[in-house]
């Protein structure tokens, strides 16, 4: 039986997470499996998987992760390796960085917003061709 408890040993990264609507929290949370916020956040959310944000769902501060889902309300700085996803409800205020950005007619996008690693590289090899710098 032994063997069998070994060989069941819990998974991480691969269960989401959830601040229930109703629910209000402040500090920072770091996690490696999806997150949903359906509540109120006030502070830093750092994951290694999806971030959704629902239509109730609240963030004052900042966003870290692969992917996010937005339909609520993130007023702060937003850090996302691979696609954002802006849904009609969402709005969205502050700093962006993204890989990639998707926005559905109707979202309220009020933010600076740096697309993809290529935006940096870009403007280091026009330097570097020019012979001037920055």
């Amino acid at each position: 039986m032994r063997k069998d408890r070994a060989a069941k040993a819990p998974e991480t990264g691969n269960k989401q997470n959830r601040i229930s609507e109703g629910t209000s929290i402040t500090g920072e949370i770091k996690s490696e499996g999806d997150f949903r916020i359906d509540g109120s956040l006030e502070g830093k959310i750092e994951s290694t998987g999806k971030v959704v944000i629902g239509k109730s769902g609240v963030l004052k501060g900042t966003l870290i992760c692969k992917e996010a889902d937005l339909e609520g309300t993130v007023d702060g700085t937003i850090t996302i390796d691979g696609l954002l996803n802006l849904r009609a409800s969402a709005v969205v205020k502050g700093e962006v960085a993204t890989g990639k950005l998707s926005v559905e007619p109707g979202a309220d996008f009020n933010a600076s917003c740096v697309m993809g690693s290529g935006v940096k590289n870009l403007s280091k090899d026009v330097r570097k061709e020019t012979g001037k710098s920055a």
